[in-house]
């Protein structure tokens, strides 16, 4: 693969700051490969991603954004530059229901996801062996309804010891503490069936088919403390009739759930996801 620096950028609009980043890249001798822009005039922000091939500016990722800091000062900007060599570590979270995990693992052996899965924690012991078969770690960690904090302290020791940058909640059916929430802010990506707040609780599709729902569809998002609330990153519909059974329902919505949630975590991997408030601005 080839190799690039990526520079994330959110700030307040104004004239001349794509002029002066881009002259700034060319005074490197950067190439720019791929540039992304937005300007959000209800809010007056302005956000913009570049990819610039690494070989062409001579210089290291550090030594770089050192050159930019005086640029971003001017700016007043929030602003990430990263090496696309520097892989990020995931840490997948599942229970039950396996076919969010499966699938990420599939697409992570494949190549299609850049970065390293470090390790499964689930609440259950099920998924051991698929795990396992991938030569990945696998940590069972049950939550006791009685003593939670305790769990899910074992729950952030392991996230801390595998040094994650992103966890991924694959269908895992625990809801994270507002500790544990505030503590991974913006790494944090979860998926669920897009009928909430209509149809809570156990086999919404199957409450979804009793009302007579047309359209099955997955919201990939980040958590946050407010639960199923977050910035939406990603989400996707499939069609239905009456002629579908309940089953036909469920089959659909874990079609839709892989897939909204894979587009989900490649974007965040590929930093084309820019967290504004409780939306979001992705460059896909």
């Amino acid at each position: 693969m080839s190799h690039y620096y990526r520079l994330v950028v959110s700030c307040p609009d104004r004239v001349g700051i794509v002029a002066r980043v881009s002259s700034f890249i060319a005074q490197q001798g950067g190439s720019i490969t791929e540039a992304s822009q937005h300007s959000d005039l209800e809010t007056g922000c302005f956000f913009m991603r570049y990819e610039i091939l690494a070989d062409s500016v001579g210089m290291s990722v550090e030594a770089l954004r050192e050159a930019f800091a005086p640029v971003a000062s001017e700016f007043n900007m929030q602003w990430s530059l990263v090496d696309t060599q520097q892989r990020r570590r995931v840490v997948l979270m599942v229970s039950r229901e396996s076919h969010c995990l499966v699938d990420l693992l599939y697409r992570w052996q494949a190549g299609e996801l850049d970065c390293d899965i470090v390790g499964v924690i689930s609440n259950h012991d099920d998924m051991r062996s698929l795990t396992e078969w991938y030569g990945i770690p696998y940590h069972h960690v049950p939550v006791d309804p009685d003593n939670k904090q305790a769990s899910f302290a074992k729950v952030q020791a392991e996230i801390d010891s595998a040094r994650a940058d992103c966890v991924v909640l694959a269908r895992y059916m625990q809801i994270l503490p507002p500790e544990l929430c505030a503590r991974y802010a913006g790494r944090v990506i979860n998926i669920h069936h897009s009928f909430l707040p209509s149809f809570a609780g156990a086999k919404p599709y199957h409450q979804a088919y009793q009302r007579g729902v047309k359209l099955i569809g997955a919201t990939c998002h980040y958590v946050t403390e407010e639960l199923d609330a977050g910035p939406i990153i990603e989400q996707d519909i499939h069609r239905v009739s009456h002629c579908h059974t309940p089953t036909d329902l469920v089959r659909f919505g874990r079609d839709v759930e892989k897939a909204v949630l894979a587009r989900g975590l490649r974007w965040h991997l590929e930093d084309r996801v820019l967290v504004h408030g409780n939306k979001t601005v992705v460059f896909s």
